[in-house]
């Protein structure tokens, strides 16, 4: 249901060793969003994705997937909690070794009874998803880094999640193909109904989400709907200034 709130972020505090790094996070996601969590370098992004999809598990607070908990609970919410969504990082950890294909396939052969041929088809339409059906049958080594993102994407939805968690989608891409990139993402929501949470540093992806939050030092500082997007932009701006500025002193 359009709407809908899928991801639910309650007082959540997160770190290592015990040590804070984050500190009463709070937000929600609602079915269909492209939402980002937008922040410069060291201010808890990183932390608060590997707490999202259950990597790290909180200090305190509770993270819902779909209500279910994806730390703290029972191992039948985790697990649920879990084959909820997919995730793609931001060097695309694609198998050198193996083909798009052979990538493609990896989930449904871990999480599935589907015989090979059932396995190979569904991974074609994944990847044709994404535009790169004709490549199927190349390593990671013969295509581009775009390219890459696209298969790491087909590969997180192959076994059709609902949401869709993707770690700084746009790093090291040229504009032109980044903006492709982003162009997939709206499209993969409005066709397929995935909802996505989009941890970046890019400031051009403001200009495709409705929603997002701004972290700094390990706090949420703004949590904006697109009226207020400009208060987002400056917000990140001022942080980007003053960690140069640190960085000149230091």
């Amino acid at each position: 249901m359009q709407g809908e709130t899928v991801i639910q972020v309650e007082s959540v505090d997160a770190g290592y060793n015990g040590a804070p790094v984050l500190e009463n996070i709070s937000f929600t996601v609602r079915r269909g969003e492209v939402f980002v969590i937008l922040g410069g370098s060291g201010c808890g992004k990183s932390t608060l994705l590997k707490n999202l999809i259950g990597l790290n598990p909180p200090l305190s607070g509770q993270i819902r997937i779909m209500g279910d908990r994806i730390s703290g609970g029972t191992q039948g919410e985790r697990e649920r909690a879990m084959r909820r969504f997919g995730v793609t990082y931001q060097s695309g950890a694609l198998f050198g070794s193996m083909t798009l294909l052979e990538n493609v396939c990896l989930p449904l052969e871990s999480f599935t009874d589907l015989p090979g041929d059932a396995r190979n088809l569904v991974a074609e339409m994944k990847l044709d998803l994404v535009g790169l059906k004709p490549f199927s049958g190349y390593f990671p080594s013969d295509i581009s880094g775009g390219m890459k993102k696209r298969a790491a994407i087909a590969r997180a939805l192959a076994l059709d999640p609902e949401i869709l968690f993707l770690d700084e989608p746009s790093a090291g891409l040229d504009p032109v193909t980044s903006a492709g990139l982003d162009h997939l993402i709206l499209r993969l929501r409005d066709t397929q109904g995935i909802t996505f949470v989009m941890v970046t540093h890019e400031l051009d992806i403001a200009q495709y989400t409705r929603r997002m939050v701004v972290m700094r030092d390990g706090r949420v500082v703004s949590d904006t709907p697109v009226a207020n997007r400009l208060q987002a932009e400056t917000e990140l701006r001022r942080l980007q200034e003053e960690q140069k500025a640190a960085q000149l002193t230091g």
